[in-house]
């Protein structure tokens, strides 16, 4: 019987970095690594091949850095230029085989079809994507290729051989091709997840992959772990689509960012960013939290709900009543998140309000507006009030894990 490869995934090599060797040219081959701001001893949150090899990694410091690897070159994050990347890789990538989704800024997947689903065929579709970026984008980026039935088994396959790897896996070769693995390489599996498999006698990949699927829920406390087990032997496991029902924002604090009142008025930047978003997506919020972490007493939340809106003079006023509830100095952290999302367009009308059904009110409106004289003439053209006192770059529009920011969230 003829095996199906369903699924093509490909993940970039070292994204960050690479895409700072392919704006300059003269770091290519040298290691460099990716700190959020140029300040003194600030901590890597990329690093190229060649430092990773030196042992450079993900929260590494600048003075460590420099110890484990001599030479290292030091550039700040710049989140628009990683995601005009994202967008010139799925331009390229597109010249060869539509890509079905991205998973993150440096992450995708394809389906194959008909004859794509050969094995050798889809290699070859493999190997044809990573010229494209090199030909197409630039030579300093490099990614790594996985097939298999599914996007589980494809990404582990990608995982093999890296950087640069193209790799397969089917249910013929499993689990002895990934009995070399730690569990914990296994996308999905985080640390909390590996003391319950432990706690149960689990410790390597064929115990894992000879669980019964009540076992994995058992362990999984919930049916993820059933449709994990499933995915890793192969099958194809399909979910509704998800509608985000909130929306955040989050920041550390530096210098006088950290008082009191340099800290509301980053939490006034996040609830700004977070309005044109709302509006962006034509939603609705009816929710706002606000979360700070200090130094004097940990951690802090309080949460207030009002009727659904996307007018940021609403969401300052209910920001400044839970502001009043907070007691804390040394402010190490603060976050926003708006929830209790809906659609503008399945409103019902208000009484109490110039809102009727399927439609926005006129201060609105205004805020739309706002949001489009921004666009067009820069940042900040107009402003909602004060701005905070140190302006850190890049304030609600970076790169998170599974959310790829829009070319207007650099604007806002």
């Amino acid at each position: 019987m003829r095996v199906k490869f369903n699924t093509l995934f490909f993940d970039m090599n070292s994204y960050f970095a690479s895409v700072v060797q392919a704006e300059e040219p003269d770091l290519r081959g040298r290691p460099v690594g990716v700190v959020t701001t140029m300040a003194q001893n600030a901590a890597c949150i990329a690093a190229s091949i060649e430092a990773k090899r030196k042992g450079v990694g993900m929260g590494v410091r600048t003075a460590a850095a420099q110890k484990l690897c001599p030479g290292i070159v030091f550039r700040p994050a710049k989140h628009d230029v990683f995601v005009d990347y994202h967008h010139r890789i799925r331009a390229a990538v597109d010249t060869v085989i539509p890509i079905d989704k991205a998973h993150s800024v440096d992450e995708f997947s394809c389906r194959l079809l008909g004859r794509q689903q050969d094995l050798d065929i889809a290699l070859a579709l493999g190997q044809a994507l990573q010229v494209a970026i090199k030909e197409q984008v630039s030579p300093a980026l490099g990614c790594s290729v996985g097939v298999a039935q599914n996007k589980l088994l494809a990404k582990i396959a990608a995982e093999l051989e890296k950087p640069n790897g193209l790799n397969w896996l089917s249910p013929q070769v499993l689990p002895d091709k990934i009995a070399h693995l730690a569990l914990d390489d296994l996308s999905g599996i985080s640390r909390g997840m590996l003391r319950r498999l432990n706690r149960a006698g689990v410790y390597d990949i064929p115990s894992l992959y000879h669980l019964s699927p009540k076992a994995a829920r058992h362990i999984w406390r919930s049916v993820e772990g059933e449709y994990f087990l499933r995915q890793l032997h192969g099958e194809t496991v399909l979910r509704p689509p998800r509608r985000h029902s909130s929306l955040g924002h989050g920041q550390r604090l530096t210098g006088p960012n950290c008082t009191p009142s340099g800290a509301f008025l980053v939490a006034r930047r996040l609830l700004v960013k977070l309005g044109a978003r709302l509006r962006r997506e034509s939603n609705l919020a009816g929710m706002l939290n606000v979360s700070i972490h200090c130094t004097a007493y940990g951690r802090g939340s309080y949460t207030v709900t009002f009727a659904p809106t996307q007018d940021t003079f609403v969401l300052l006023t209910q920001l400044a009543e839970v502001w009043a509830l907070f007691s804390a100095r040394h402010l190490k952290s603060i976050s926003v998140m708006l929830g209790h999302l809906q659609s503008v367009e399945a409103t019902m009308g208000d009484m109490f309000s110039d809102r009727t059904a399927g439609t926005k009110t006129g201060r609105e409106n205004l805020c739309s507006a706002i949001d489009g004289l921004n666009q067009r003439f820069g940042q900040d053209t107009i402003r909602f009030g004060e701005l905070p006192r140190y302006k850190v770059p890049y304030t609600g529009a970076k790169i998170a894990f599974g959310r790829i920011p829009d070319a207007e969230d650099f604007l806002e």
